[in-house]
């Protein structure tokens, strides 16, 4: 796709050339390292369980993947669409797809580098003799990226949808709970039918039974692309309609 790197360069230097990047890193990195301090002290000093916790087994984890992501794409595409940059970008020689891949791809590398923080808490055991699980650690790792690019790819669409970045943002928080709790409404229905439907929109439960097992599973990756998949391809239809708007 024409003008990929050049968007993706961009994306990230606007990240993290300006304060909100930083912040949240602060943030993150310290609220992960105070949780993981007390998962460890919770599990009676159990290192792989402390990770699976850090990187999905709990409600923390969650909770991050549902504000974080909408707070770094809230301004990617509405807050261009405001300033008239966005047009400049649309009459450029770079495909749309290329701009919204090229800006999922830059939100998605932050939330990698996020998770990562995890590296240096197991680093840090390994050293006083107690090493997590390599599988459980790395395969953590990989599903919370997977899931954090399926919510960035969210939160890109809430952003291609308006011009208030404020507005994008709320969206975006919106959708995330609506993914994370639908799979809940599970309890509703004693109809198995539904029940199973249920079961296969649930990112925890595909993100928790492979990855934090240390086992990489190809459908359950499948099942995180497809979805991000399908939210990039409809943000690039809405910002087409921008286009011929």
């Amino acid at each position: 796709m024409r003008g990929l790197l050049a968007i993706y360069r961009r994306e990230m230097a606007g990240l993290f050339f300006g304060p909100l990047a930083w912040v949240l890193l602060a943030l993150v990195f310290l609220l992960n390292g105070y949780l993981f301090v007390l998962y460890l002290k919770s599990s009676g000093g159990n290192v792989d369980t402390a990770v699976r916790l850090s990187l999905g087994d709990s409600w923390a984890f969650w909770v991050l993947l549902i504000l974080v992501p909408p707070l770094l794409t809230m301004r990617m595409v509405s807050e261009e669409s405001k300033s008239g940059l966005l047009e400049f970008l649309l009459t450029a020689p770079i495909s749309d797809a290329s701009v919204i891949v090229g800006k999922f791809l830059a939100a998605t590398t932050f939330l990698a580098l996020m998770w990562s923080a995890v590296f240096v808490y197991a680093g840090a055991l390994s050293t006083l003799g107690a090493a997590p699980d390599t599988g459980v650690l790395i395969g953590g790792w990989i599903g919370a990226v997977l899931a954090s690019a399926l919510f960035s790819a969210v939160g890109l669409l809430a952003s291609a949808l308006t011009n208030t970045p404020v507005l994008a943002a709320f969206g975006a928080v919106l959708m995330n709970l609506v993914i994370v709790i639908a799979p809940l409404l599970s309890n509703l229905s004693d109809d198995p039918v539904f029940q199973r439907a249920i079961r296969h929109i649930d990112v925890i439960d595909h993100h928790t039974n492979s990855f934090l097992l240390g086992l990489f599973d190809t459908s359950y990756a499948v099942f995180f692309v497809a979805w991000t998949v399908l939210f990039l391809f409809l943000t690039v239809r809405a910002l087409e309609t921008r286009r011929w708007a």
